[in-house]
């Protein structure tokens, strides 16, 4: 299981990155639409947590299997593998006021395809631009630079167990307001934490906006990095 990804250029169209996502695929349809997504040149890259709390979270699987589709690991993707593992540190209850519901009543045969599923997503991808790499990871990078994350999530650093909840549960550079750049990288984009407009800290994106809840989804085009009002 690779838990980084690279992308090289799309030559074709454009690329763009979608905060989470949370089983409101009909609600990304329609702005994927008015954005006018062309899926035979356009390449969406989600930040991760698909599922959960939205009425639609079986379609997940359908979206992975779209060749211009890409997705991270996100913090509820982890939750189903950690369910079907029965681990001490889920509470199941946590876990039901959290939107499992869809799949705490799955079929055991159907946990065990969407757990294994995700658990193959990376927790970081990047993509080459024109104008530079773009990084993306659910909730944080935890380096000063995005070669190092790139290296630790490759395996050549060594493993460290403090570290793993970071990337997809951490909100440490929203709490500390923390403007400082991630070396090696044009842009870091992020989601897990619902605001009500994107937000750029130094060059981190945070664009989860709600568009599973009472907000809207963003669509931040990697080329020009500027949000599509959709």
């Amino acid at each position: 299981m690779a838990r980084f990804k690279h992308y090289g250029p799309n030559t074709q169209g454009r690329d763009y990155a979608v905060g989470d996502i949370h089983g409101h695929f009909s609600r990304l349809e329609a702005t994927l639409e008015r954005a006018r997504f062309d899926p035979n040149r356009d390449r969406l890259f989600s930040v991760g947590d698909l599922v959960d709390r939205g009425p639609e979270s079986p379609r997940a699987l359908e979206w992975l299997n779209q060749p211009w589709f890409h997705a991270v690991q996100g913090n509820h993707e982890v939750l189903t593998r950690q369910y079907v593992d029965q681990d001490p540190q889920l509470d199941p209850r946590d876990y039901l006021g959290s939107g499992g519901a869809w799949f705490m009543e799955s079929p055991p045969s159907q946990q065990r395809e969407y757990a294994e599923r995700f658990a193959q997503l990376p927790v970081a991808l990047e993509i080459e631009t024109a104008q530079g790499l773009v990084g993306l990871v659910h909730a944080h990078c935890p380096f000063p630079s995005w070669t190092t994350l790139r290296e630790y999530l490759s395996g050549a650093l060594p493993y460290v167990i403090e570290l793993e909840e970071t990337f997809q549960w951490s909100r440490a550079r929203l709490k500390a307001r923390d403007e400082s750049e991630v070396r090696d990288v044009r842009a870091v984009v992020v989601g897990h934490t619902p605001l009500r407009r994107p937000r750029r800290l130094g060059n981190v994106w945070h664009i989860d906006t709600a568009g599973w809840s009472e907000g809207y989804f963003s669509l931040l085009e990697l080329g020009q990095l500027r949000v599509v009002q959709a």
